[in-house]
């Protein structure tokens, strides 16, 4: 077997990363009976089994006793932790109740959400192309709350809180492994608790219904696991611009899901909607793909200058 360049091989990580995210909704539906917060809890738990494990294997521990020496970075793990707890949730919800294209149409406008943060937050000047994305990002929103008949509150809340969950995880900068541990050693309290109060009150159903679904609910936290190290595999390899284009595998795949195995339905103005956001992220794609090269084109023509 011949050896494959290591771009190649990033490009491969990021496709399997995000066609698993974009298959989630397939995952979720199969844990019923249990409700969406016992999902939640049982993710919680299960992933930190999960990324303890891979960390086992790689023997990697070293980091643990330097990051307890810093407290700000531990800060704001245990505030991604908060915030992606809402994300996961909302997510279960979603899927659980028939409204997985809603958390696609989350996941569309999650890069034009995180433009947005760039601008209110990190001061950062958007480009007119980018203008025109985030323009569009909002007409469609406008569409879609009057095609919903009320505003697309999950969409929204995925979008916000996946894209602070990444403004807060860039501030950290911890590897995925080490992040996602801290993350579920900080939720795990809240969520053994819950589990308990469920298992006491008569309300669970792990382990009440039959062992398939036990080892399904299990599974949670491998399926959150491996995607991240996939991610983090993928983003070491391959420019940024790259993962940039790769992202909508997810959404994308989730969308189909939505329509074509949940046969969720899609009325004229709500393709109309989907339609501009789509045209919003071609608009953005663009830009950052011509940035790039503009970029690139750039610290070569300066490297052939200083030789």
């Amino acid at each position: 077997m011949g050896y494959m360049p290591d771009e190649k091989r990033g490009v491969l990580f990021g496709v399997a990363a995000y066609a698993m995210w974009g298959l989630f909704p397939l995952y979720w539906p199969l844990l019923k009976p249990s409700g969406a917060l016992e999902i939640l809890a049982h993710r919680m738990a299960w992933s930190l089994v999960a990324v303890v494990v891979i960390l086992a294997v790689r023997r990697h521990w070293s980091w643990f006793r330097e990051l307890l020496k810093q407290p700000r970075k531990l800060t704001l793990l245990a505030l991604a932790a908060v915030i992606i707890t809402v994300n996961w949730g909302t997510y279960i919800y979603a899927v659980n109740t028939g409204h997985v294209v809603e958390a696609a149409l989350g996941y569309f406008i999650n890069p034009l959400v995180s433009v947005l943060f760039g601008v209110l937050l990190l001061r950062e000047r958007l480009r007119p192309l980018q203008w025109a994305a985030v323009g569009f990002g909002m007409l469609a929103v406008v569409v879609l709350t009057l095609d919903y008949g009320r505003l697309p509150w999950i969409a929204l809340t995925l979008a916000v809180s996946f894209g602070v969950y990444g403004l807060v995880k860039k501030q950290a900068n911890v590897g995925a492994a080490e992040s996602l541990t801290v993350e579920t050693l900080v939720l795990l309290t809240p969520a053994l608790a819950y589990l308990v109060y469920l298992e006491a009150s008569g309300q669970a159903t792990f382990g009440h219904t039959n062992p398939g679904h036990a080892l399904l609910l299990a599974g949670a936290g491998l399926i959150t696991a491996v995607p991240l190290l996939f991610f983090t595999a993928s983003a070491i390899r391959v420019p940024l611009s790259t993962i940039g284009v790769l992202q909508y595998i997810a959404p994308i795949l989730q969308f189909l899901c939505g329509v074509l195995i949940v046969k969720e339905t899609m009325p004229p103005s709500r393709w109309i909607g989907f339609s501009i956001v789509w045209l919003a992220l071609s608009v953005f794609t663009y830009d950052s793909i011509s940035a790039a090269r503009a970029n690139r084109k750039r610290a070569a023509e300066l490297v052939k200058t200083a030789a």
